[in-house]
């Protein structure tokens, strides 16, 4: 072939190329949950898509494809066409499944781009309303002179509320029983009730608890402190240096997506999550707005993930 005439397609595709990224959404997108509805996720996912949609022009549609950890949903996404028609919205266990489950069905280094992380919560570690315990250092005492006794409550083995305490326990030299439930409500019930010692909640879940006077609350899992709980002190306050673990919700791309359009959506998910109607969301549901660059997302990302590693791979953690 002539070179002008590759020259020529080469400058045909091109524009054509550039016309359809531009052109982009000229459908609706699919903005996949990989967690039941109702849940955390399922709520951020659901006030993200209307303001996405509306500042996109197109409308976003949440489609749950909950099970296996989030693995599911996440593998379905890293399969798509990468033309940013679907997306994902993810959770703190894309930073953990990797060192829990051997074989994942994904990459999620190579096949997923991070775009934006959109909110985090921290945690309360939170007691029963009559425990003996009014700060983080007695906890620690009482779990150094009597190794194992003490017990913890979660919604599962591998999430969130296990790894804080875990990490926890280990940063402080100290052994605690876990107790997992099905699930964080259950958990909480017999926390109240006594039937466990503590438990790491999500504000979201336990703060009603707490300002009902069910529940103590010894510290949050935050770097600081929080404008809605100034009388809580941090965990690293308490006497755990360094400690922060936040629960978090972000939005993915298959990996391949165009430039254009990444930074399309990176933009456009920032500004949602800055607006009014979306901060004042945020603010009813508990949590904190973050709207982060694909760059620090993909550092938090990396982050996370190799934090994760180390708790895991030091607790002997295996999935439920």
């Amino acid at each position: 072939m002539n070179s002008w005439i590759k020259s020529f397609l080469a400058v045909t595709v091109g524009i054509y190329v550039c016309a359809a990224h531009a052109a982009w959404p000229d459908k609706p997108i699919k903005l996949v949950v990989p967690y039941p509805a109702g849940g955390a996720a399922d709520n951020t996912a659901r006030i993200l898509a209307l303001q996405l949609g509306e500042r996109l022009k197109q409308q976003v549609i949440v489609d749950n494809r909950p099970g296996a950890s989030g693995t599911i949903g996440a593998a379905f996404v890293a399969k798509a066409p990468p033309d940013g028609y679907t997306l994902l919205l993810d959770a703190t266990s894309y930073t953990v499944n990797p060192s829990l489950f051997p074989k994942l069905a994904y990459d999620p280094d190579k096949d997923l781009v991070p775009v934006s992380q959109i909110m985090q919560v921290p945690l309360l570690l939170v007691v029963p309303a009559n425990s003996p315990f009014a700060s983080v250092a007695d906890v620690v005492k009482a779990a150094k002179d009597k190794p194992g006794k003490l017990s913890f409550a979660s919604a599962g083995s591998g999430g969130a509320q296990h790894l804080a305490a875990e990490l926890f326990a280990q940063s402080q030299k100290i052994e605690m029983t876990h107790i997992p439930y099905k699930g964080g409500a259950p958990a909480l019930t017999d926390l109240i009730g006594g039937q466990v010692d503590l438990m790491f909640s999500a504000t979201t879940a336990s703060a009603a608890f707490v300002k009902g006077g069910k529940l103590k609350a010894l510290g949050i899992t935050s770097a600081k402190r929080l404008d809605g709980w100034p009388q809580v002190p941090t965990i690293a306050e308490g006497g755990v240096k360094g400690f922060e673990v936040n629960e978090w919700n972000g939005l993915f791309a298959p990996a391949g997506t165009p430039p254009a359009i990444l930074d399309r959506l990176e933009a456009e998910s920032r500004a949602a999550v800055a607006a009014p109607a979306v901060a004042a969301r945020f603010a009813e549901l508990g949590v904190q707005g973050v709207g982060s660059s694909s760059k620090d997302f993909a550092s938090f990302v990396k982050t996370e993930t190799a934090k994760w590693a180390r708790v895991i791979k030091a607790g002997n953690i295996k999935a439920d």
